[in-house]
């Protein structure tokens, strides 16, 4: 498995056959990307049928106005992608579009499918013939499947989710109905918002509605089918349950900081990390600094509470990727001096704290502590802003085997002798829940299983 992926749709009330959709599809892809850098795409319904466009690289390298200005529809969903299951490949880019003895079905999915290959292999029984590697593919047959015997396709869509079982925000269109729904724990974020023409927005995150001048509304709440039809929106609850898993590890570092999820501004959650870190694990040294962008909020957060200076440490290229979510160790690795440049007159001779959000495979610890004590630092004690890394991810994150886990593997003594740092310190688990003090919902609980060995689902 891999890391996550971001979704968007809109629905527009003016019944427009203009690229209007496409275009907000596109501007809230770009707000997504972080999601996601691998691959992206567009559907829109035009005359009853479906047309897309999608490919592997970023948003603003895959599509251009001549292309957006051919997407034409009164409805759009968007994808940014990066591996769930399958692997990096072409075929795998969304939103999948099929057509089957029902008519036609797109569908864009954020989220990983843990009985994927069980289905898959009772699918092949029967005769299924697999155009790509991803378990996105596997949710859209059994939908068709449902669809079969189900009255509609929202009935189709609420079949099948009582036979798939994991972590997945879906949106879909089929030629006249686009519906959003989110499994029965909400393991992954979804909400939507208004526009002022009376446009719905559905996105992964709010950051993606700011972008399109859509205000926020609410959170789809776990287990909830939207459906939209001739511009009446319909919600079916009956999914719906007591418990709720949100993935904590939004709040750490898979969403934007400036998105609102289930009411807490993930910022804050970072600043409160960094709060805690310091009032547990305090050091002498001369400055706090970050490794950005994810990294910088607890840093600041570390130097409010202890009264020690944040300096900005490093320089970043923003041209380069998320180092995490890059699809092979190699150019993980060789990603980080292309993306970080120390700033010499800040370090050198001094005793810092570099704060980051978090330690999986621990391949860039070391080198980034190496590009400081090559400038000169005094000393390098390392914070970090959640609790350590110690059981793999089932529900659609780049760690499935504990063998990739340095925290696992090494106790603090030796994690500092691998990564050279003077002293080391994680987020106490106990202290996880308390960075989310705003966070609303009926019933809200989260995954933690990546700290705890937990699985909400199996």
């Amino acid at each position: 498995m891999r890391e996550k992926c971001g979704v968007f749709g809109i629905y527009s009330q003016q019944g427009r056959n203009d690229s209007y959709c496409a275009a907000m599809s596109y501007m809230g892809l770009m707000a997504l990307q972080h999601r996601g850098q691998e691959a992206c795409g567009i559907a829109v319904n035009r005359t009853r049928e479906l047309y897309f466009h999608k490919n592997q690289g970023l948003v603003n390298e895959v599509f251009n106005d001549e292309i957006i200005s051919k997407l034409t529809g009164q409805m759009a969903i968007g994808h940014v992608h990066y591996s769930t299951v399958g692997g990096s490949r072409k075929e795998n880019a969304q939103p999948l579009v099929l057509n089957y003895a029902k008519g036609s079905l797109a569908i864009a999915h954020n989220g990983s499918i843990i009985n994927a290959q069980e289905l898959k292999r009772e699918y092949e029984q029967t005769g299924a013939i697999y155009q790509t590697t991803s378990d996105t593919e596997i949710i859209a047959y059994t939908i068709a499947r449902q669809r079969i015997a189900a009255g509609s396709i929202e009935k189709a869509v609420l079949a099948a989710m009582r036979i798939i079982k994991g972590a997945y925000s879906l949106i879909l269109l089929s030629p006249n109905k686009f519906i959003a729904a989110r499994d029965p724990l909400g393991m992954r974020p979804l909400c939507m918002g208004r526009k002022d023409d009376g446009s719905v927005v559905v996105a992964s995150e709010s950051c993606a509605l700011d972008a399109v001048g859509a205000e926020f509304w609410r959170d789809i709440e776990p287990g909830e089918v939207i459906v939209i039809e001739n511009g009446e929106l319909r919600s079916d609850k009956s999914l719906c349950g007591n418990l709720s898993k949100l993935c904590i590890f939004e709040y750490i570092y898979f969403a934007r900081p400036d998105s609102v999820i289930s009411g807490q501004l993930v910022n804050d959650s970072r600043r409160i990390a960094g709060r805690m870190l310091a009032k547990s694990f305090p050091v002498d040294a001369d400055i706090v600094i970050d490794v950005p962008d994810s990294g910088t909020p607890s840093a600041l957060g570390y130097a409010e509470e202890s009264g020690i200076a944040f300096e900005q440490g490093f320089g970043k290229n923003r041209y380069v990727g998320r180092t995490f979510i890059r699809p092979d160790q190699l150019s993980r690795e060789g990603a980080v001096r292309l993306k970080l440049n120390p700033m010499r007159k800040y370090i050198e001779g001094k005793r810092v704290i570099m704060v980051d959000d978090s330690v999986v495979r621990g391949t860039t610890m070391g080198i980034i502590i190496k590009m400081l004590r090559d400038i000169g630092a005094k000393e390098v004690h390392l914070r970090i802003s959640s609790p350590p890394f110690l059981w793999p991810c089932y529900y659609g994150t780049d760690v499935s085997g504990i063998d990739q886990l340095i925290s696992k593997n090494y106790n603090i003594k030796e994690l500092c002798k691998i990564f050279n740092a003077d002293s080391l310190a994680f987020l106490k688990l106990e202290d996880l829940q308390n960075i989310i003090p705003n966070a609303q919902g009926d019933n809200l609980g989260f995954c933690k299983a990546c700290f705890t060995g937990e699985y909400p689902v199996m």
